[in-house]
């Protein structure tokens, strides 16, 4: 070897121990200062809140009290994080503190009430807390487009449209609803829902919006007051999820499933294992780039996500103000705002109880639609997509070969695949609802 090629390999080596080095740095300093907001966190939500503050997730698995259904629901991934400084022994203060205050609170006959209110730490807007209004009946906000009038609706054709992880029904409205044919448009009713826990949908504290949470609402919203007994699924990142769950649900009513960039992985013996394989693999521990950074500090580090959405959610009328001044516009784009709407709460427990958590389910599903027969699933996925890896959608292909039909576009992104070829995505949405 060349004395050129062996310093160009001591030079990447060097490159790498180097990053590495500055990774378990950054990592350590946020373990760190996780267990120390954990602290502040509990005191601030105690003054604010009394006896009714929501527990943390910093504590082990054993710390899961309860074999009910809700608890079987919930994702390894919320205990299971491995912390380098708490699992060296350091930083007990944090869980001493709260089995302090947990055993204060059983002798004063505590009880965790009121989680339905607005937090101190979330926005109390009137879009933010609309669903608290009137009633509150647990309903999802849902957007139908029926058809014109004079046309009947149990001749209707109907679709249901599931957006992704930090998004809302406008994702769809504001882009695939305006680009379908009149045709389409004459002959099928579509429903775009807000998912729980995002865009004018419920947002309560109560809530572990699991798996099963979202199905049930989704059922109560749309399926059984619109009285679906036949309709399709079009779904993108944790929208596909969800959209397998309902379709394993009710598989003689559903006739085709769309999902885009599904995060599907293969499940492994143990549940426990593929939910913290979902989590290291959609949200690893990495400082480059910077989305993949900020992606892993939300979803790894419970209190300083919840600081940001502090900052951020809380006050996101004041940002979007801000922008709006910087960039000169009356309006602003439907992704920059529903960036924001959303309560650190529903965005932690989506990611870990449904991203997460859902993985280990996702082959019983589809190996009910594979039996069922009667079911089409169409898979498409952008070959840039940076978010949900490639592998995803071909390892789905590869076990479901019969099932699965793939498409796999060039050139485009996790968001672009439908947002830079909208024309193009409802075509073939059409093509997939006409020959099902």
């Amino acid at each position: 070897m060349s004395a050129e090629n062996l310093a160009g390999k001591w030079t990447r080596k060097s490159g790498r121990t180097l990053f590495d080095s500055i990774t378990c740095v950054v990592f350590l300093f946020l373990d760190f200062l996780d267990a120390v907001l954990c602290v502040v966190f509990k005191l601030v939500d105690e003054f604010f809140e009394g006896n009714a503050c929501t527990p943390c997730y910093c504590g082990k698995a054993g710390d899961k009290n309860g074999e009910n259904k809700e608890t079987e629901m919930l994702s390894e991934s919320l205990y299971g994080r491995k912390y380098m400084l708490r699992n060296m022994g350091f930083l007990g203060f944090a869980r001493k503190w709260r089995i302090y205050r947990k055993k204060k609170d059983d002798r004063d006959g505590s009880v965790n009430e009121g989680l339905m209110v607005n937090r101190w730490s979330d926005c109390g807007c009137q879009s933010c807390v609309s669903w608290m209004k009137k009633e509150y009946d647990q309903k999802l906000h849902v957007v139908v487009k029926n058809l014109p009038q004079g046309r009947g609706d149990e001749a209707a054709e109907n679709v249901i449209f599931l957006h992704g992880f930090l998004s809302s029904s406008s994702f769809w409205t504001e882009t695939i609803f305006n680009n379908l044919s009149e045709s389409v448009k004459d002959h099928y009713r579509l429903f775009a829902v807000d998912l729980l826990g995002f865009g004018r949908s419920p947002k309560q504290n109560d809530c572990m919006y699991t798996l099963l949470d979202h199905v049930e609402r989704i059922d109560k919203s749309v399926i059984s007051p619109f009285h679906l007994n036949s309709f399709h699924l079009v779904a993108h990142s944790m929208g596909c999820l969800i959209a397998l769950a309902l379709a394993a649900k009710y598989p003689k009513f559903v006739k085709s499933v769309t999902l885009v960039a599904p995060p599907y992985l293969p499940c492994a013996k143990d549940g426990a294992t593929t939910s913290l394989m979902a989590l290291n693999t959609f949200a690893g521990k990495t400082l480059w780039p910077p989305l993949a950074f900020g992606k892993s500090v939300m979803s790894w580090y419970e209190h300083v996500g919840r600081c940001f959405c502090v900052l951020f959610c809380r006050n996101h009328r004041i940002w979007e103000m801000i922008l709006k001044l910087f960039t000169l516009r009356r309006e602003l784009n439907f992704m920059e705002v529903d960036l924001t709407r959303h309560t650190h709460h529903s965005a932690w427990h989506n990611m870990h109880n449904v991203i997460c958590g859902a993985a280990k389910l996702m082959d019983k599903y589809l190996e009910i639609l594979n039996k069922s027969r009667s079911v089409k699933v169409c898979i498409i996925h952008g070959d840039h997509d940076m978010e949900v890896p490639l592998d995803c959608s071909n390892n789905t292909k590869k076990k479901f070969p019969e099932l699965v039909e793939l498409n796999m576009i060039e050139n485009v992104d996790h968001t672009s695949v439908i947002l830079g070829r909208v024309r193009e995505f409802a075509k073939s949405l059409q093509h997939i609802w006409a020959s099902s």
